[in-house]
């Protein structure tokens, strides 16, 4: 299986180990929008065995409490899609919209890196 997630700016890592990395996203629909992404070619979340399940989602909570404190918002949704049959999440900030309000903003393309190291600096989690 090929992974057909774009690779992302060096420039725009979050985090990243042996089993994951999260960065901001290429193509972001708000300002702070973050992809976490499992390096291991998996098409979908129930494959994962439950010991990996639960270190990305501890990895995905930990980074969502980090946006959250950078970002100063009360939400940071989490959002699982598959269309590209690989596991990763999309944690996309709440503003002033709410529910599916919040996910309409067109895709852009990142311009600005210095989020990273904001939101890595909120991170309690080191590698």
């Amino acid at each position: 299986m090929k992974n057909t997630l774009p690779r992302p700016s060096k420039n725009a890592i979050i985090y990243s180990d042996k089993k994951l990395y999260a960065c901001l996203a290429n193509q972001p629909i708000v300002y702070g929008h973050v992809v976490v992404v499992w390096r291991k070619a998996v098409r979908d979340l129930q494959l994962l065995s439950r010991p990996d399940y639960e270190y990305l989602m501890d990895r995905v909570d930990e980074i969502r409490r980090a946006m959250m404190k950078t970002l100063k918002v009360k939400k940071v949704y989490l959002l699982y899609m598959d269309e590209v049959n690989h596991v990763h999440w999309h944690l996309i900030p709440r503003y002033q919209k709410t529910g599916l309000a919040a996910l309409s903003g067109r895709p852009g393309k990142i311009t600005d890196f210095s989020l990273d190291d904001q939101i890595r600096k909120n991170l309690k989690f080191k590698k």
